[in-house]
């Protein structure tokens, strides 16, 4: 791992929270190894391979229970909190992947891999005691959703792939198109530091704000981007996707899980922003590759769309859970 990606996301950090503000803030620590947080209500840190990671279940209904799967890779499940509201019909359990979040940090590239992170998303289900539970995953959240239905088909009741990222080969080529939207000199920017492999430098860090601010997200909160930064983790990011969403160069580089999804058999939402990074005819395109698939397009969203339009996208999860909780209780 080289010390500039280390840089450039810690350099992220600050220009993230800067364009929430409107105005500079510090940067901030971005490899994540902190002490063991206060336990509010409903959460709980259980043991995995390589540390503890940390949960919390809300909900007071009695649906098949759903867990949600965070982005990053390396992120927190904080900016997946609008969905506890599915929590009237079902119990909701949302974590954070070793490394991220309030789950102990991470430094082990051995444990950076898709293998890992199945194995610690088995462990929280069986702790828990559900025999079946619906996935919802966002982007990296995705590919481990998926990587776990392979590897554990009979305990998903039903899959919700929200603004995928199922073939990194595309996604990189749809991100660099969406490069050529941003000005020219951040273009020229984004071409010189890429060759001199400076992603420290400070107009490829104002490229990234740029592209972050079209495509990732519309609506930032303050307060939940400040929490959400705080708590990602950079060295899984940088080791697994790369210095950016439009330069990987990390493990993930060349999956590719197309193949893969006529193989589905479980009830699969996908679910895309307008302006999603991820790109609506690429989701349409794996959408239309799952049988019976369906896919809802959430508008005046980019990739965080619990954040550009929560109720939106709630709505939509909602009506999925439901429709394949009532195919669970056929005979």
């Amino acid at each position: 791992m080289r010390s500039s990606r280390l840089l450039v996301m810690s350099s992220l950090l600050a220009v993230g929270v800067a364009c929430a503000e409107k105005k500079e803030a510090p940067a901030r620590e971005s490899t994540k190894v902190s002490a063991t947080p206060n336990l509010g209500p409903n959460e709980t840190r259980m043991p995995v391979d390589g540390g503890e990671i940390w949960y919390k279940v809300t909900g007071t209904g009695s649906a098949t229970p759903v867990i949600l799967l965070h982005g990053g890779p390396g992120f927190s499940s904080y900016y997946l909190k609008p969905l506890e509201e599915l929590g009237d019909d079902r119990k909701v359990v949302r974590y954070d992947q070793l490394g991220g979040g309030k789950s102990s940090g991470l430094t082990d590239t051995a444990k950076m891999n898709i293998a890992h992170f199945v194995a610690e998303l088995d462990s929280l289900r069986a702790h828990l005691g559900y025999e079946k539970v619906h996935l919802v995953g966002h982007s990296w959240g995705t590919i481990l959703g998926l990587e776990y239905y392979r590897a554990h088909p009979q305990h998903v009741a039903s899959l919700t792939l929200a603004s995928a990222a199922l073939d990194i080969p595309q996604w990189e080529r749809h991100a660099r198109d969406l490069l050529k939207t941003l000005p020219d000199s951040l273009q020229r920017a984004v071409k010189t530091r890429e060759a001199e492999k400076k992603f420290d430098a400070p107009d490829y860090i104002a490229a990234i704000d740029a592209f972050y601010s079209k495509y990732v997200w519309l609506h930032p909160v303050k307060a939940d981007l400040d929490s959400t930064m705080q708590q990602m983790n950079a060295g899984i990011y940088n080791y697994l996707q790369g210095p950016s969403e439009f330069t990987i160069t990390g493990t993930l580089k060349n999956y590719d899980a197309t193949p893969f999804l006529k193989s589905v058999k479980v009830p699969t939402l996908f679910t895309v922003g307008d302006v999603d990074e991820a790109d609506p005819v690429t989701i349409r395109k794996h959408a239309a590759m799952v049988p019976g698939a369906k896919i809802t397009v959430i508008p005046g969203s980019a990739h965080l769309t619990t954040w550009d339009n929560p109720q939106a996208m709630i709505a939509a999860v909602r009506d999925h859970l439901r429709s394949a909780d009532s195919t669970l209780a056929k005979p």
